[in-house]
Order: structure tokens, then sequence, then C-alpha cells
């Protein structure tokens, strides 16, 4: 992580620790902000870099100084496996939230893309873009909540960049991900897969992260005891997919757009339509409770720790066990199925007896929510 610094920035060595090259002011993390000189390629970018980024991510990768990463991959046979790359942005508001914050939120949420693959995460780069005058005591603060979350998932941040903006320009700080993962050999999972017959599985209740978010705005702050749910969701994958190896046929984590618009992009990359069981999808009482207040649909509102697997009938249930046996799909429900339909419509049946087309997310429902 250079930060587009000069030659007389820090150097750093494949030792323990970089070394610092220049005798610079320490940064007061407590009352420092950030300014213009931190963004411009100097002494103080790289004692930022040095004294937040590197202490907070430190790895022999970071620490190898250089403009890229050089990383050990396997094998680039496709007997023996595949490089699955995903890209994210992140400019949630407000910045911390209940049960995580703009930093842990990066990491999951690019864990998270690779690993709907089938994949195995191995690396992550990260960007940042940072507003002069924000507070070095939150930058620090994300930054750590990031390194912890990576060094949790086991998924290190082995590059990045950080850029500074004109006050007023920058929102604070945004943060764009990369994640690097292999694919194993005969894994083919894609939104493409399902058929009529499948069955559709949902990790847990719905919800949660987008009504966290909610809670802390500043036009609609209100009391509730949800927290978001952003969690690496990779470990739970590879139990899936160990315990019915080939019959699971897609995997999507429903965040923008929540659940209803996950499934229509599935539905419609497979050609098929889907029928889903409102009283099976889990929602908790406080979500519920809250979307009403607001005038919100649960099925739209995001998420960032939950799945959706569409599987093979005979895979339902080993997969279902599987899932209910992991801490991130205690909650775990069989949702509906997937069905023949030309105009590849997603309905649900109510609870009422009826049925519903669960259509499309129209224009933006919660801006700034990942």
């Amino acid at each position: 992580m250079r930060g587009d610094m000069d030659p007389s920035g820090t150097a750093m060595t494949a030792g323990p620790a970089p070394v610092r090259k220049h005798h610079v002011r320490p940064l007061d993390i407590r009352n420092g902000r950030i300014d213009m000189g931190h963004g411009a390629g100097g002494k103080a970018a790289a004692q930022l870099v040095e004294e937040v980024f590197l202490a907070a991510c430190d790895n022999e990768f970071l620490r190898q100084g250089d403009d890229a990463a050089v990383l050990s991959l396997p094998a680039f046979d496709p007997t023996q496996g595949r490089l699955v790359i995903s890209t994210d942005g992140h400019v949630v508001s407000p910045l911390f939230f209940p049960g995580g914050d703009i930093g842990c939120l990066s990491v999951h949420g690019t864990v998270n893309d690779v690993a709907m693959s089938g994949a195995r995460p191995l690396y992550l780069s990260a960007g940042f873009i940072i507003e002069e005058g924000f507070p070095l005591a939150d930058l620090m603060r994300i930054v750590q909540s990031m390194a912890s979350a990576a060094r949790q998932a086991g998924v290190p941040v082995v590059a990045g960049d950080t850029k500074v903006v004109e006050r007023g320009k920058g929102d604070g700080v945004f943060i764009s991900t990369t994640g690097v993962g292999v694919l194993p050999p005969g894994v083919q999972i894609s939104g493409r897969n399902a058929r009529p017959g499948d069955v559709v599985l949902l990790s847990g209740t719905v919800g949660d992260h987008g009504v966290a978010i909610l809670s802390q705005r500043e036009s609609l702050r209100f009391e509730t005891t949800i927290e978001s749910d952003t969690a690496a969701l990779h470990t739970l994958v590879a139990a899936m997919l160990e315990a019915a190896p080939g019959q699971v046929r897609v995997l999507r984590d429903p965040t923008r757009g929540g659940l209803a618009t996950t499934l229509n992009e599935v539905a419609h990359q497979s050609g098929v339509g889907m029928l889903l069981q409102e009283a099976a999808i889990p929602v908790r009482p406080q979500v519920g409770a809250a979307c009403e207040l607001l005038g919100l649909d649960p099925l739209y509102v995001a998420n960032e720790g939950k799945l959706i697997a569409i599987v093979a009938p005979e895979a339902a249930d080993p997969v279902l066990a599987a899932m209910r046996a992991h801490p991130l799909g205690q909650d775990a429900a069989r949702i509906g199925d997937v069905i023949a339909d030309p105009h590849r419509f997603v309905q649900m049946a109510t609870r009422f007896g009826g049925r519903r087309v669960v259509d499309w997310l129209s224009g933006e429902h919660l801006p700034r929510i990942c």
C-alpha cells in the first residue's frame, strides 16, 4: 500500500516491520486530521501509509513496498484450478453503524463476491479516497477494523493506494477493494445454472444490514437493537459445497436490491421463474416493524452477511443441514423453488393464500447502503 509515494517516501523491507527512512513529526491520531499533503506523495503520505495502513495490515506482501505485490498462486492449469477476481466500491453512509463500519464491510463485501463463485478467496487490495479534514482517529478506526476483518477471514490485504481530495468533495472516505481467489476443479457455479425443479435456500434473516444503516441516518434516526449482518461467508460456502459436491448451482449474496432483486437477476440469467413461500422467508420482528414504519419491503432491503443458494432438489436437505450447522447459517431456510416460466417471473405465495409478483427493484431504494 504505497499511496503513490515518490522515491523520498517510506522504505520497506522484507523484514519483520517497515523501516522509516525519514524522521517526521508523529501523527496526532487522537486530534489530527487529513490534509492535502497526505495525498501528495511525499513524506506526509509515506508517514500516513506507514503509521496507519501498514501498522494495521502489516504482512509480507505489503512489506515488498512496490507498486504491485508479487503473490503466490496455484498453477494456471484449468485442471488444477482457475483464477477468480472481483472488484467492489464502498460508499456507505454513515461510515460507522451498529455491527460494523466501512472498513470491515469493504473486506466482507469483496470476500463474499469472490466466494459466490465457489472460489476460495486468497488476497485483497484496497484503495482509499479520503477527504481533506477527515479525522485521523476515524481513519485509524476504519483501517484497524478492515485489518481485523481480513485477519479473521484469513484473506490478507496485500496492496493498496491512498488519495486525498479537497474538503467537501469526498464525504469522509470511500474504499474500493479487489479480491483474488482460486476456484477448485469441477466447481461450476453461475447465475445461468438454475433449472426448473431446483430448490431456493436462504442462509438467514433478511434486511438486517439495511435497517441498521437506516437507524443511524440523521433524517431517519430511530432506536433499534438490530445490527448489521456484515460477515465473510466463504467458510459457509465451503461447507455447503462439501455437503453436496456438484449440486450447488447458484450462489449469490443479496446486497443492494435485497433478496427480491437478486432472485430476479438469477431468473433472468437462467431463463426460469421462481415461486417463493412468504411464510418461509425469515425476517426479524424488529426489521419487519422498522420496514412497516418506513414504508419498505424487507425483500428489497440490503444484506451483507447472507447468501442465496439454488441447489439440485436431491441436495436441498444435506446443504440446508450444512448451512444450519455453521454459525452464519443457523437461521437458514428453504424459501421456494425454481419453476418453468418463459416470462421469468419471480412470484410469491402469500400468507393469505394468494400469489403476487416479486418484481425488480425500480429506482434507488436505499442509497449509500454499502
